[in-house]
C-alpha cells in the first residue's frame, strides 16, 4: 500500500449546489428537480456516502432554504453559503473552512447525478492524497470544454496537467485536443486553502474560477494528473429539460441492463422506469410501460403486464399482474401493501395503501380496494369497492358491491368471515359484519350483522305499474 494512502481515510466532499438554474425555466432550484426519483443532488450525495466521505459540505447559494430544507433529512450534511455566486473557485472558498486539514477533498457538482463510485474511486487511487487531479474525458467533439493541456513529465515518467484552456483562448492546435476538464477535482486538503488564497478575478466575467488552482500548482512546482473516464453520460450535467430528459432515460437503460443481467426479462428495455428500488426474485418478466417507485419487492416468477405503477409493494411469487393496474403503498408500516402468492390482480384494478392480499385472491377489472385484508382465495372480480374491511377465506364478493365506510365524519369497518358470498350491487354499511357461510342477495343493503350460513336479503317489494308510459319531449317548435 502507498504510504500516503491513509490520508485517504479522510475524504471531505464538496458538492456545489449554488446555481440559480435560469434555462431550466422552473421556481424549483435547478438540484431539486428529480432523476430516476430522486432529486439531482440526492443522487451525488448517495455517491458521496458509497465512498465513505468523513465530511459532506454542500455550498448553496440561490434559493439556499429550500435547498437546505429538502435535505434536512441528511442530519451528516454541512452547509456552506455562497452569496453571492462568484464563480467554482469562490464557491469552494466558501466550503474550505469546514474542510479537514489533512486528507483530500472532491469536488462534485449537484446536479451531475450520474457520475459513478467506481470512476471517483480510481480518480481518488491516482490522486494518491498528494496529487492536484482532474477527472477528464476524451470527447469526439470537445467543442465548448476547457481543454486539458499536458506534457511528458520527468519526474513522474508519465504525462502530467500543465494547464486547461477554455474554447475561446485555445489555439487552432489546441482546440484539436479532445481530453477535456468535466469539473470534478481532487485537491489534497495540505495545500487547498493556500491555494484557494491566491484565486483572482481577473477575467472578463470577474468570477473566481476553480480551474486556476492548475496553473497555481504547477507554478509552486507541484505535479497535476487525470483520471480519464469515457462515459460522457456520467460526467453530464443537467441545465435544462432536454438534457434532464436525456440524463433520466440513459439512467433508467442503466437500471435495465443491471436488472437484465439479473435474469429479469423486460419486453422493451427502453420503456421501463424505475424510480427508487425494484428487488426481483428469478423468472420475473415486465412488459412495457410499467413504472416503480419507491421500494417494490417482485417474487419469483412474477408477471407484471404492461402499463402497470407499483410504488412501495410487496409482491410474492407467481404473482399476475394485468395491464393497466395501479398499487399504491406508503412509506408507514400501516399504509404499506402486501399481494400473496399466486395472486391475479387487474386488468384496471386500483389497490390503495393498506392493503394486504392472502394467497390466490383474485381482484378483476375495477375493482378499487384500500386499507382492507383478503384472506387465502377471495375474490373480488369486477367493479367493486371493498374499504376498511377484512375479508376472510374463500369469499366471493360480487360486481358492483361496495363496503360503504364512511358516514361523513369517520371511517368504520366491515367484516366479512370465511366463505361468504356477496352478490351483485349490495351496500354493504359498516360497521357491519357477515357471519361465516353467509349469502347477501343481489341487490342488498345491509345496515345489521348478518347471521353465520344464512341468507341475508334487503330490498323494496317490487311495484309493477301497468299501461305506464314514459315522458315524451315537448315540442320547442
Amino acid at each position: 500500500m502507498h504510504e500516503k494512502d491513509s490520508s485517504m481515510n479522510d475524504l471531505n466532499v464538496v458538492i456545489m449546489a449554488g446555481g440559480k438554474g435560469t434555462r431550466m425555466k422552473s421556481k424549483l432550484p435547478k438540484v431539486l428537480h428529480e432523476l430516476g426519483g430522486q432529486t439531482l443532488i440526492e443522487h451525488v450525495i448517495k455517491v458521496a456516502q458509497s465512498l465513505g466521505a468523513t465530511q459532506k459540505i454542500v455550498v448553496v447559494g440561490h434559493q439556499a432554504s429550500d435547498v437546505q430544507v429538502a435535505l434536512s433529512t441528511h442530519p451528516d450534511l454541512t452547509f456552506a453559503l455562497q452569496e453571492p455566486q462568484l464563480g467554482t473557485g469562490h464557491a469552494v472558498q466558501m466550503a474550505a473552512p469546514h474542510v479537514s486539514e489533512s486528507g483530500v477533498t472532491l469536488v462534485l457538482s449537484g446536479d451531475v447525478p450520474l457520475i459513478t463510485v467506481e470512476t471517483l474511486s480510481q480518480l481518488l487511487e491516482v490522486s494518491r492524497g498528494e496529487h492536484l487531479t482532474l477527472l477528464t474525458l476524451n470527447a469526439p467533439d470537445p467543442y465548448g470544454y476547457g481543454r486539458v493541456l499536458k506534457l511528458q513529465s520527468q519526474r513522474l515518467g508519465q504525462t502530467e496537467i500543465v494547464g486547461i484552456v477554455e474554447e475561446k483562448d485555445a489555439s487552432p492546435k489546441e482546440r484539436l485536443i479532445q481530453e477535456v476538464y468535466t469539473g470534478v477535482m481532487v485537491i489534497p486538503n495540505v495545500h487547498l486553502k493556500a491555494w484557494l488564497s491566491k484565486l483572482t478575478n481577473h477575467n472578463v466575467q470577474k468570477e473566481y474560477y476553480l480551474t486556476d488552482l492548475v496553473k497555481i500548482a504547477v507554478d509552486s512546482g507541484h505535479v497535476v494528473l487525470s483520471h480519464q473516464t469515457h462515459d460522457v453520460v456520467e460526467v453530464s450535467g443537467v441545465n435544462d429539460c432536454a438534457q434532464l430528459a436525456f440524463l433520466e432515460r440513459a439512467f433508467q437503460e442503466r437500471r435495465a441492463r443491471a436488472l437484465m443481467l439479473q435474469g429479469v426479462r423486460l419486453a422493451d428495455p427502453k420503456r421501463i422506469d424505475v424510480r427508487g428500488e425494484l428487488v426481483c426474485g428469478s423468472d420475473v418478466s415486465i412488459d412495457v410501460g410499467c413504472v416503480f417507485e419507491g421500494r417494490v419487492g417482485l417474487g419469483s416468477g412474477t408477471r407484471v403486464g404492461a402499463y402497470c405503477v407499483l410504488s412501495n409493494v410487496e409482491v410474492g411469487p407467481g404473482v399476475t399482474i394485468k395491464p393497466f393496474t395501479h398499487m399504491e403503498g406508503g412509506d408507514k408500516p400501516a399504509d404499506s401493501v402486501s399481494i400473496g402468492e399466486g395472486a391475479q390482480v387487474g386488468p384496471f384494478s386500483r389497490i390503495r395503501p393498506g392493503t394486504h392480499l392472502g394467497a390466490h385472491v383474485h381482484v378483476g377489472n375495477f375493482v378499487e380496494i384500500k386499507n382492507s385484508t383478503l384472506g387465502v382465495g377471495s375474490k373480488a372480480n369486477h367493479l367493486a369497492y371493498v374499504g376498511d374491511a377484512i375479508v376472510g377465506d374463500r369469499v366471493n364478493y360480487g360486481a358492483g358491491s361496495i363496503t360503504a365506510n364512511y358516514d361523513g365524519a369517520n371511517k368504520h369497518q366491515t367484516t366479512i368471515e370465511d366463505d361468504v358470498h356477496v352478490g351483485s350491487n349490495c351496500v354493504l354499511v359498516a360497521p357491519v359484519t357477515l357471519g361465516a357461510g353467509g349469502t347477501v342477495g343481489a341487490g342488498s343493503t345491509v345496515t345489521k350483522d348478518a347471521p353465520k350460513g344464512a341468507l341475508t336479503v334487503s330490498r323494496a317489494k317490487p311495484v309493477t305499474l301497468p299501461n305506464w308510459s314514459r315522458p315524451v319531449k315537448k315540442d320547442k317548435s
